[in-house]
């Protein structure tokens, strides 16, 4: 019985941690660069919805002036593809121009996508970011941005189709299972260094 109010307790600390995160640490409405988190190719290389969506609200926040710039972070995960180079083809099969995207292509997860993209920004003296990624990311992600020393906002990529009830659930429950294990154990072991 201990055990499973300690598994509830945790369970609630993640739903509350996501509701509560803050979507910007900033009032800025321009920002030096917009950041794509990554999100696999399919087995082909080829992008996904996701991946679609992501790149297309991305263009469309540059078409409109947020940033003279588009990162594009996110390496090899889920297959041999690596996710900044399919998403960076996809945006400029859009038309974006290649001069105003770069690439990180080390990430492995959002922490990676946060803390290595930092370090590129700070490299270049940027100093703010519309970060851009799925709706149900953006929690966990704002969690992660929360500590790094860049102006920030969360910025939700419309999916390319509406998903279904069981995988929108399923998308909800693995982003709550990243949230316990970024709270229980990544918020301290992997934070970003140098």
């Amino acid at each position: 019985m201990l055990l499973a109010g300690l598994v509830g307790g945790v369970a609630v600390w993640a739903v509350l941690a996501r509701a509560l995160a803050p979507t910007s640490n900033t009032d800025r409405t321009r920002f030096d660069a917009i950041v794509v988190l990554g999100t696999q190719s399919d087995s082909d290389g080829n992008p996904t919805p996701c991946q679609l969506a992501r790149v297309t609200e991305a263009v469309a926040e540059y078409e409109r002036g947020v940033a003279p710039r588009i990162i594009f972070t996110g390496g090899a995960v889920a297959n041999q593809f690596v996710e900044a180079d399919g998403m960076a083809h996809a945006a400029e099969a859009r038309g974006l121009p290649a001069s105003v995207i770069l690439e990180e292509t080390q990430a492995r997860d959002t922490i990676h996508n946060a803390c290595y993209t930092a370090r590129l920004m700070q490299a270049h003296g940027w100093r703010s970011a519309e970060i851009v990624s799925s709706a149900g990311q953006l929690p966990r992600a704002a969690l992660i941005f929360h500590h790094l020393p860049i102006e920030w906002r969360m910025h939700a990529a419309p999916p390319m189709e509406p998903p279904s009830a069981a995988g929108s659930a399923a998308f909800s429950s693995l982003e709550t299972l990243k949230t316990v294990y970024y709270l229980l154990y990544s918020s301290w072991a992997e934070r970003c260094s140098g």
